[in-house]
């Protein structure tokens, strides 16, 4: 095929307009049509949702004779409209893996040894349910234990009401990253669990506290569309955007301005810029009396006087001692106070930092007033599926749910995995007997993975789910390998960043390649065999049925409609505002149909202002003083002082002291190989340090002016090494790399995996030590210090 000079340009520049909108990226990897194409086959193109990570993208499958060739954007889903990240297009990789586990497998050696032979699906149901029955014999149903991973929907309650009727209360939730919306942050102030959405698109200035916002989100396509429009999407307006962290990262560089601070010091610079709005009264003084509690020293019932965060705040966090802490100049703090709050709508944004440094960055909207508000921060409405029918729970699971978690502890988390592998290690309160891991990796995508790898090497049965050979898969007894997710149906609850509830479908565009299963169609096998009060939990053939059931009250909520054009999204808007409700379907059938043939359901209206909604603490107000905190410790401790409850600063104990481990160790996630999941797709492995160039291994970034000093050139292979451990990596010189901190990217050093990740590059992770927060249970951030040295 021959190309002249214009069609290369137009292609180039096309190409490269659409990597710097941040969409459309599909468009752009198409192949020129061949010269001599194959035989025309059977096509079809089949609406699904992306598995690749948890941004919820639509996509269409092309099929021609019943192989998957292609992936699309589907552009009238509401997430994406069209447009893909790379990881949505490396999505066949991970259908056509080879070295996917191709059926149900069991261990015959040692643990660890990777030594597996296939079974049938009918054995791996007998073992499984053979060892439960014993545990349920022997009053034991609560040492089953499921430990879940970073996915949505029905699976979750699927599993719960399956322990439910076993008789265990042990999920253990295991989706823990840094780098996710700070949860905590928003229960200490508006007492709710779920995730916020942050209305990026109409806000004017963004304040982000090492927010990962265009690298690694928790939706990247969404969060890049929204970058988009906050940017130049609102003629004669453009957003303004400051990045605060330890590195220049994507966002970094993408935004008007980047505040280097020390790693984990965002929250003391966020309490110095809140006394700079409050001392000058540039706060918004309507929403501050009469939505919010503990702004002002207030008296209990008791009568006894209470500090108040605003004398608190102009005691305690005067702009000297923030500057001296975090190393910004205190003419820049107080410039960052006024434009914050007068240029509104604002944001800040932080990540999932410490919790009372989580508080002291969402005090930032409530000082603005920017909750529940255009272009602040927002509390989307879940999907209205209809509940599945009661259950009876027999005696044993009765015995069983009453029982102590095996995780329990104290904070505001009501899940501790890390709590969970100590009590393995213990024996307190018990052991477990039964493992159940599902979509979740801990022995390498949690701090400290040697502590997983002793507990499970504790635990007597340990199954896994995984479609792959992951690390902890590698030590498990059994593997039952589920469909990937072009192969099976689930649903996908997600919301927009204007805080639409959204509801993808997937579904499956192929058969299944192998002798793989559902793992919802095998849970559903496992309560028929174990039969009794079990059995009749679950009286659905498959999950498709589960499914199709809990839908019918999206059906008869009366709301939104099926995905359509932006048009339909403006038409159903306005119909529904006025109190009409005329979707595009007349009867259940049709609208599952519908949900098939287009993706997926939403609701494109915000209800604003609906208080129990968006503040659930005690005081039903947006709390600077957290009662719900105050609650939940004093069942278990003293009271407490009153800073205790009010934002504060809390000096993190550093693993490792400085003179010996001179720098501090900051660890961050490339786009392509977010959480680690996708590193045996080979597309993502050969793009994963863009800005440098670098590909298929480690590197540690560090600041050219200390790499000098420390005689280590741009290219040579160092070690990092901390109390913890030691990872060999490739020094690269770096000028966005703070002098005192090294960066090192997460995804890599699989100890197993496949072809293309096992054994490739290092994982950081263990370097990171066991200093858990009190308060969530989880390691803290930013508290490990290193030394870097020629290998």
């Amino acid at each position: 095929m021959k190309f002249n000079r214009r069609d290369f340009l137009k292609m180039g520049g096309g190409a490269g307009a659409a990597i710097a909108l941040g969409g459309g990226f599909w468009k752009w990897s198409q192949f020129p049509v061949a010269e001599k194409p194959n035989a025309p086959g059977v096509e079809k193109w089949t609406p699904t949702v992306c598995g690749q990570c948890t941004g919820g993208c639509g996509t269409l499958v092309r099929v021609i004779d019943g192989w998957a060739v292609n992936i699309a954007g589907n552009p009238l889903h509401p997430v994406n409209r069209g447009t893909l990240c790379p990881k949505g297009i490396a999505g066949l990789q991970g259908l056509y893996d080879p070295d996917r586990i191709r059926s149900p497998m069991k261990r015959i050696g040692k643990r660890g040894e990777g030594r597996f032979q296939p079974i049938t699906w009918e054995e791996a149901l007998h073992l499984v349910s053979e060892s439960l029955k014993d545990l349920r014999q022997k009053g034991e149903a609560h040492h089953l234990v499921v430990l879940g991973g970073r996915y949505r929907g029905l699976m979750r309650s699927l599993w719960d009401r399956f322990l439910n009727s076993f008789g265990s209360p042990n999920y253990i939730d295991n989706q823990f990253r840094w780098e996710e919306p700070p949860v905590e942050g928003l229960f200490l102030t508006q007492g709710i669990h779920d995730l916020p959405t942050y209305d990026i698109e109409n806000a004017q200035y963004i304040l982000s506290f090492g927010s990962g916002l265009l690298e690694s989100p928790w939706s990247p396509v969404q969060m890049l569309r929204g970058y988009g429009h906050f940017r130049r999407g609102r003629p004669g307006m453009r957003g303004r955007l400051v990045q605060i962290e330890s590195r220049l990262s994507f966002t970094g560089i993408k935004a008007d301005e980047w505040i280097p601070v020390q790693p984990g010091a965002e929250g003391i610079l966020a309490l110095g810029i809140a006394h700079m709005i409050i001392k000058e009264g540039l706060y918004h003084k309507e929403f501050i009396s009469g939505q919010t509690f503990g702004f002002e020293s207030w008296a209990g019932p008791d009568g006894r006087e209470h500090l108040g965060f605003k004398e608190f705040v102009l005691s305690e966090y005067e702009p000297t001692v923030v500057s001296k802490r975090t190393g910004v100049p205190i003419d820049q703090l107080i410039r960052l106070a006024r434009e914050f709050s007068s240029s509104q709508p604002s944001l800040a944004i932080g990540y999932r930092d410490r919790p009372f440094h989580q508080m002291a960055v969402a005090i930032l909207n409530g000082l603005v007033g920017n909750i529940d508000v255009s272009g602040g921060v927002l509390i989307p409405r879940s999907i209205p599926y209809q509940s599945l029918p009661p259950f009876k729970e027999d005696a044993i699971a009765q015995r069983g749910n009453s029982q102590k978690r095996i995780d329990e502890g104290k904070g505001i988390s009501v899940n501790h995995p890390y709590l969970f592998a100590r009590n393995t290690l213990s024996g307190k309160p018990y052991k477990p007997k039964v493992l159940f891991l599902y979509y979740t990796n801990p022995l390498f995508s949690n701090p400290d993975p040697g502590l997983f790898s002793k507990a499970l090497q504790e635990i007597p049965l340990v199954v896994s789910f995984s479609p792959y050979m992951d690390d902890s898969a590698q030590l498990s007894d059994l593997i039952l390998p589920d469909h990937t997710p072009l192969e099976r149906w689930q649903d996908d609850p997600v919301f927009l960043n204007n805080g639409f509830p959204v509801l993808g479908i997937r579904q499956p565009v192929i058969p299944p390649l192998y002798r793989t299963k559902a793992t919802g169609d095998f849970l559903l096998a496992l309560a028929r065999s174990l039969g009794g009060q079990i059995q009749k939990a679950f009286p659905w053939n498959d999950f498709k049925e589960v499914m199709m059931v809990s839908l019918k009250g999206v059906f008869e909520a009366k709301r939104g409609d099926t995905f359509g054009l932006q048009f339909d999204e403006a038409w159903t808007r306005l119909l529904q505002r006025g109190g009409w409700s005329v979707p595009s379907y007349k009867n259940f059938e049709e609208f599952s149909k519908l949900l098939l043939d287009k993706g997926g359901w939403w609701d494109p209206v915000y209800d604003f202002g609906e208080r129990d909604r968006v503040f659930r603490t005690p005081s039903r107000k947006f709390e600077f003083y957290s009662q719900g905190w105050k609650k939940a410790r004093s069942s278990s401790s003293a009271e407490g002082k009153d800073s205790s409850f009010l934002p504060h600063w809390e000096e993190s104990k550093e693993a490792g002291n400085e003179k010996e481990y001179p720098l501090h160790l900051h660890v961050f996630r490339t786009m392509s190989l977010t959480g680690g999941r996708n590193a045996n797709q080979p597309w993502l492995q050969a793009m994963t340090g863009q800005h440098l160039f670098e590909k298929w291994k480690t590197w540690v970034e560090i600041n050219p002016v200390t790499a000098k000093r420390m005689s280590i050139s741009d290219g040579d292979w160092v070690w990092v090494e901390s109390p913890r451990g030691k990872v060999r990596v490739k020094a690269r010189l770096y000028k966005g790399a703070m002098p005192d901190v090294v960066n090192i990217p997460f995804g890599q050093g699989h100890a197993s995996g496949g072809r293309w990740s096992k054994g490739l590059g290092q994982n950081p992770y263990r370097l990171i030590g066991d200093d858990l927060d009190p308060i969530t249970g989880y390691p803290t951030h930013g508290t490990t210090r290193v030394k870097v040295y020629k290998a």
